[in-house]
């Protein structure tokens, strides 16, 4: 199962991603924390802090906090979101 499907560009996630050190995901529904996590630090290189989800009406989002270490900025560059 492929558990991250993309990640979501919008005003709110860019300012969570330089405010706060964050990213937004749109993740699998059936997908758990612990999976979105594994995943992320393995495909991304990344320490995870912390993965806060939330079911919507397009599906479910992942809020990903990055360690001090890993800046969300510099990731969000690698995917190709800035």
């Amino acid at each position: 199962m492929n558990t991250i499907r993309y990640p979501l560009t919008t005003e709110k996630s860019i300012r969570m991603m330089e405010a706060e050190n964050k990213l937004v995901f749109m993740v699998h529904p059936k997908s758990t924390k612990a999976q979105i996590k594994k995943e992320l630090e393995e495909t991304l290189k990344a320490n995870v802090t912390r993965v806060n989800t939330l079911k919507t009406l397009t599906g479910k989002k992942a809020i990903v906090t990055f360690g001090a270490d890993t800046p969300a900025i510099d990731i969000a560059t690698s995917l190709g979101l800035i």
